[in-house]
């Protein structure tokens, strides 16, 4: 039985797989930090100036300067927006998330 002969990586299918590993590593990076952007945030609460208004700088902000900690108290669930590096919290929000009984 003959072996079959694979064509070798070409130079683009090596960059576009280190350009896929390389996202995946720096999203996973984000996430496990804590960046806001990865926690599955909607697009009008990332209004970190306040003014009402989403700008594109505020969407990237919320990947590369703004982290989100999650507390749990019971049923109560909290998220504390800051920016990266500070203690101070840009905003709280709170909700009560109620847990389906358990027979």
């Amino acid at each position: 039985m003959a072996a079959i002969k694979r064509a070798p990586f070409t130079p683009r299918r090596l960059a576009t797989l280190g350009f896929f590993v390389t996202l995946l590593i720096v999203v996973g990076w984000l996430h496990f930090t804590g960046a806001a952007g990865t926690r599955g945030m909607d697009r009008k609460d990332m209004d970190w100036n306040g003014d009402g208004n989403v700008s594109m700088q505020e969407m990237l902000q919320s990947f590369y300067a703004v982290t989100v900690k999650v507390t749990k108290e019971g049923a109560r669930e909290c998220r504390a927006y800051s920016w990266r590096g500070s203690n101070d919290t840009l905003r709280m929000d709170c909700r009560t998330v109620v847990q389906p009984a358990t027979k």
